[in-house]
């Protein structure tokens, strides 16, 4: 009997850093006990939503107007109701830090437009957007936001009922709203969910991951310099519009996600949080710390117990309102240090010094207690580049309880190779230990790229591999080299990455087939263009083109997984690395995969050594006809295992076979 933590247990190498986790695990028990004592539950705790706010209440046809701003000298409600007048309806203080005004049913109607104007503690007086608005719109002409009052007189009416537990692996489609269609404008969540979400089901994807939901005043942001954490962007449509692409997902039978940042916000003052009472550390750090120096933006105090409320309450409304299936939380390894994570990470002595900030692994840890607490199975992805132990490990473990965590290495891996080195220079064994290593027992979402690859600055896969030359040789019947060994490559690296990255997948939209150019939001820099800032999906859909090569693949890549079961089996095993000719034979799932990176040898009878003694069929060949490919391979086939334990395949070069026991 032991009484070591079991992340402990499991990684003897964490032994000298067991009273720092002990540490963690105490701190996080002290909070929920206090939070029982006060709220009766971690679930009643995350309502701050329900109680501050704009709200109406039917039964007694009031409107009651709460604020936290514990520093403030006074505060006043102003807007379309009364002519902006910043005399008219001040609120009261409580003594407690939080404001009150109740007002009668009448006083405020929906769709009106509203501000604080808040008397700070440094002198300043400033018109502010209410912390928990629902709602908040951009003036057309003068481009200045305000809250807007949302009680809509039809509320929206849910058809589909969906159980994200039976998501056990995620196949997860990345996506913005703004940018779903191929017309050079903003797009909507009702587009979205009528024209983008039947394609994500076709592919075979089971979950989408929505960014750029929660409000943000600077388009080409991304979604990641966050203005007011409880309003849907209303650039996309109304929250029921919104409610509608969820509505319509789950009707599909795929999860909708949350790209959640909970990170950091944008440090503007007219539009966010920033200094909101006057005090200069309300929502954020006081002084340098909270300021992100490589993000222009403001860093949470996860110490106070207000700002950890007011973010669990996030979480809580986000699952509740819009029915959410879970989250992303975006830019953990910021939250988990006080460098932000602008360093490097060597030992294991970085994640439990003096640069770890335990208030930030504390709101972390409820965070995700909370989700499932609300919503069990729900999903729960950690972005975290710094290889934090036990991130995604229970909380009883020691860990912080994240469900995934990403595999941010990987598509930097290839875009390294595909920048730097020449395809005759890549190592088989480097190749296997990126793409295999992550930290046993906590499960990984893999991914060849995503949007951060698609942005203006960096390439997508395919436009690494195939350039401009997409401008010119993407029709079926023109031959091209560059194009041949893209393509070739495309579905080779998403089949390895798939295999032996973890036990999830992400794509961005657009990127399975090969999306050609980056992303670029409007700017100054580009006239205000949105040229690049969208989705052009007639060159899938046009059958003449290679895109639909690429689709096909992917399609077929998808449904092996699916139907495999692959992602939650145990990792790829090493069969064989063969450098000199650059092959990797692995298994995983009780199938063989023989991964040929060869620019030129193809080889026959190649011998692989193979468990067991049953005759195998080839069940996925990335070098089919249907999807691009040359048709090297015969899959009439069958693959016996000789006397001396091999199984004697043909592996054509740039191709990636897979094969399977014959039942």
């Amino acid at each position: 009997m032991t009484d070591k933590p079991q992340l402990v247990l499991d990684d003897p190498w964490l032994e000298p850093h067991q009273a720092t986790i002990e540490r963690r695990m105490r701190q996080f028990s002290e909070a929920l006990e206090e939070i029982g004592k006060s709220s009766r539950s971690l679930a009643i705790h995350a309502t701050g939503h329900k109680y501050v706010g704009i709200h109406f209440h039917p039964a007694t046809k009031t409107w009651t107007v709460r604020e936290w701003a514990p520093a403030a000298r006074s505060v006043s409600l102003i807007g379309d109701f009364n002519n902006w007048n910043r005399e008219a309806h001040p609120l009261a203080s409580s003594g407690t830090g939080v404001w009150t005004l109740e007002l009668p049913g009448d006083a405020l109607a929906h769709g009106q437009k509203v501000k604080l104007h808040i008397h700070g503690a440094d002198g300043s007086r400033r018109d502010r957007i209410p912390a928990c608005i629902r709602r908040a719109v951009q003036d057309p002409t003068t481009h200045d936001y305000s809250g807007q009052i949302w009680n809509a007189p039809v509320p929206y009416v849910w058809k589909n009922e969906f159980d994200p537990a039976v998501i056990t692996t995620p196949l997860i489609y990345e996506s913005h709203v703004g940018m779903a269609g191929e017309e050079p404008r903003l797009h909507t969540y009702r587009e979205f969910a009528d024209s983008v979400l039947p394609r994500v089901s076709r592919l075979g994807y089971n979950t989408v991951q929505l960014m750029a939901v929660q409000e943000h005043p600077y388009y080409g942001s991304f979604g990641y310099h966050v203005s007011s954490f409880f309003a849907p962007c209303s650039r996309f449509g109304t929250p029921e519009d919104l409610k509608y692409l969820i509505d319509t997902a789950h009707g599909l039978g795929i999860a909708v996600l949350l790209d959640v940042v909970h990170s950091h916000a944008v440090k503007n003052m007219a539009e966010g949080l920033n200094n909101f009472d006057g005090s200069g550390h309300q929502y954020f750090h006081d002084g340098p710390l909270g300021d992100h120096p490589g993000w222009d933006s403001k860093c949470f105090d996860y110490g106070r117990p207000e700002v950890r409320q007011f973010l669990l309450s996030n979480i809580r409304y986000w699952l509740e309102e819009f029915r959410f299936d879970g989250f992303r939380f975006d830019g953990v390894t910021s939250m988990l240090y006080y460098s932000r994570g602008m360093k490097s990470f060597g030992s294991y002595d970085d994640y439990f010094g003096g640069d770890a900030d335990e208030s930030a692994i504390l709101y972390l840890k409820l965070a995700n207690k909370l989700i499932q607490d609300l919503k069990p199975g729900a999903i729960s992805i950690g972005e975290d580049m710094s290889g934090m132990p036990g991130l995604c490990r229970p909380i009883a473990d020691g860990g912080l309880g994240f469900g995934y965590r990403l595999a941010m290495g990987i598509p930097d891996y290839w875009i390294k190779l595909l920048k730097h080195s020449r395809d005759e220079e890549w190592d088989m064994g480097e190749l296997w230990g990126v793409l295999a290593n992550r930290r046993h027992g906590e499960a990984t979402i893999a991914y060849a790229e995503s949007h951060d690859q698609a942005l203006v600055g960096d390439k997508t896969l395919a436009f690494w591999l195939m350039d401009k030359e997409m401008y010119w040789h993407m029709r079926k019947e023109d031959a091209h080299p560059v194009i041949e060994r893209g393509i070739a490559l495309h579905k080779l690296i998403r089949l390895v990455t798939l295999v032996l990255g973890g036990e999830g997948w992400l794509t961005f939209m657009g990127n399975e087939f090969g999306h050609p150019e980056w992303l670029d939001f409007p700017r100054a820099g580009n006239d205000w263009s949105y040229h690049y800032c969208r989705r052009q999906w007639s060159l899938v859909d046009n059958p003449e083109l290679k895109y639909d090569w690429l689709a096909a693949f992917d399609r077929q890549l998808m449904e092996f997984a699916r139907n495999t079961n692959l992602l939650a089996a145990p990792p790829a095993q090493d069969l064989y690395i063969d450098n000199e000719r650059k092959i990797i034979v692995a298994e995983r799932a009780n199938l063989i995969f023989v991964f040929n990176f060869s620019v030129e040898n193809s080889v026959f009878g190649y011998p692989v050594h193979v468990p067991g003694l049953e005759t195998r069929e080839l069940v996925l060949d990335t070098d089919q006809a249907d999807a691009g490919g040359h048709g090297r391979v015969d899959h009439s086939f069958d693959y016996p295992v000789n006397g001396d334990g091999q199984m004697l395949v043909y592996t054509p070069s740039r191709s990636g076979l897979v094969y399977a026991r014959k039942i």
